[in-house]
């Protein structure tokens, strides 16, 4: 979708001949492409109809029923010059729902578009958590301007939450809380809920029951309220699964219960224990979403970059992580050096390196992400890891062992030397048991010293593997063939 989406806004300002040469075919086809999603190629064209023509109230009309996410989709994934015009165009129908939606790579640009009453119009719509995590990412000018515009309540609200430490539960939760003391019967709370309709919250799931000093004790489902007798306590239906939550608790953390628990929210509790907010499932699934994107792209060594990203930004990530990686090629190209006189005399050693590097690597690539996986999830603990490495070893062993046969086999066959495949298929064996032990270990290495493993798991491991593959390949060469 995103290439239909590109072209269409790209050349929106195409004349009405060019525009009227695009064919049913091909219309047809980028249908099939974007089926299932409602920016289907009609709406894209229709919305660059609109742009081209400066149509506000077409583009109004095409963008009011779709879903905000799909909006945000829409100028994310085009280039600045043709994001702006779309936002001057049809700023007067951007929502706060969209704004929190935007990646925070393109969201201080696209405010900075905005005036600043569509703006603060936008920002009074939103809940406190998400007015928090708009204001994260924004410059302190910014900040100021969308702080006055919020309500006094409002304002002290999300200036106390950006007043807890970044990345912590305070800083997800929102403030808007539906409590009820513990003595309420399920009709009292019914009662009060109707009677306080205007300031509840868009969406929550849950009533939390406190003591007469604020602090949480239970919480009761709507489905339990709804179905269950007024004259009922509301001690009597409370949920099991409740628990509370430190304002102080990493996001991941909060991430980690709520996926463990199967919780739909959870109050949060300053260090009294008195209820100071609630965090709900979708921030928290966002949190973990979040945290899983942020492995994967650590593990290849690409930061926390986006597709809206500039090109020097973008560099810029990357370079550090490839200047380590040219640093550990010539770490492994030092210990190749060592053994060049038997390179020289046996050609063939030359060409079976690379075999051993690569099967290597694959071998340790397979434990690590295990491993970092485990360690996210916490199912890699102090107290299994080492069966975890006897296991992770035993597999590298077992797999080298029937590698080795293989090679063994290759060696003998293309260089008629048996000597040369048993040395290879040693070294298979070693590397691959290696591979696996690093794979392991390095990852629970640096989560003790408190660093990332997916930020730098990768490049250790692949010197690892390289070394000692080169070492055990050409050293076990020099001693037997020469």
């Amino acid at each position: 979708m995103g290439l239909s989406l590109y072209f269409t806004i790209r050349y929106g300002a195409l004349d009405a001949g060019a525009r009227g040469a695009m064919s049913e075919e091909g219309t047809e086809t980028l249908e099939r492409e974007d089926e299932g999603y409602a920016l289907d190629a009609r709406t894209v064209a229709a919305i660059r109809l609109a742009v081209a023509a400066g149509d506000s109230a077409r583009l109004g009309e095409l963008l009011e029923p779709l879903h905000p996410a799909d909006v945000a989709d829409l100028l994310e994934q085009v280039d600045s010059a043709h994001r702006r015009e779309i936002l001057l165009l049809g700023a007067s129908f951007l929502t706060g729902d969209i704004l929190s939606e935007i990646d925070e790579s393109i969201r201080e640009e696209v405010i900075e578009f905005l005036p600043q009453d569509v703006l603060a119009d936008a920002v009074r719509d939103l809940e406190s958590d998400d007015v928090v995590d708009l204001l994260e990412d924004l410059d302190p000018p910014q900040q100021e301007f969308i702080l006055d515009a919020l309500e006094d309540a409002d304002r002290v609200a999300v200036e106390r939450a950006l007043s807890y430490p970044e990345f912590s539960a305070g800083r997800l939760m929102q403030r808007e809380v539906v409590m009820a003391p513990e003595h309420w019967t399920v009709g009292e709370t019914i009662d009060h809920l109707r009677a306080n309709k205007k300031t509840l919250p868009d969406q929550f799931y849950h009533v939390i029951v406190v003591d007469p000093r604020l602090r949480p004790v239970a919480y009761v489902t709507l489905g339990k309220i709804l179905s269950t007798k007024r004259s009922v306590k509301l001690a009597r239906i409370q949920e099991d699964s409740f628990r509370t939550i430190p304002v102080d608790q990493a996001e991941s953390e909060v991430a980690y219960a709520f996926n463990q628990y199967h919780l739909i929210s959870a109050p949060v509790v300053d260090d009294d224990g008195r209820l100071v907010g609630v965090i709900t499932i979708d921030d928290a699934m966002t949190v973990l979403d979040e945290e899983h994107e942020e492995d994967i792209l650590r593990l290849a060594g690409v930061g926390e970059g986006s597709l809206s990203d500039r090109v020097v930004e973008t560099t810029r990530q990357r370079f550090p992580w490839l200047f380590v990686n040219l640093i550990t090629a010539i770490i492994a190209s030092v210990v190749i050096a060592q053994f060049e006189a038997a390179i020289t005399q046996v050609v063939a050693l030359a060409v079976l390196m690379p075999i051993i590097a690569s099967m290597g690597g694959n071998a340790g690539t397979q434990s690590l992400t295990v491993a970092v996986r485990a360690l996210a999830t916490k199912d890699l603990t102090g107290s299994n890891v080492w069966r975890v490495v006897r296991r992770e070893v035993t597999v590298g062993l077992i797999n080298g062992a029937i590698f080795a046969l293989v090679m063994g086999a290759v060696g003998l066959v293309w260089f008629g030397s048996i000597d040369l495949g048993l040395v290879i298929a040693v070294a298979m064996v070693l590397n691959l048991a290696v591979a696996a032990l690093a794979g392991i270990l390095i990852p629970v290495t640096l989560d003790k010293l408190g660093v990332d493993p997916a930020l730098a798991s990768g490049t250790f491991v692949t010197t690892v593997t390289d070394v000692v593959g080169f070492f055990a390949f050409l050293g076990l060469a020099s001693a037997v063939l020469l």
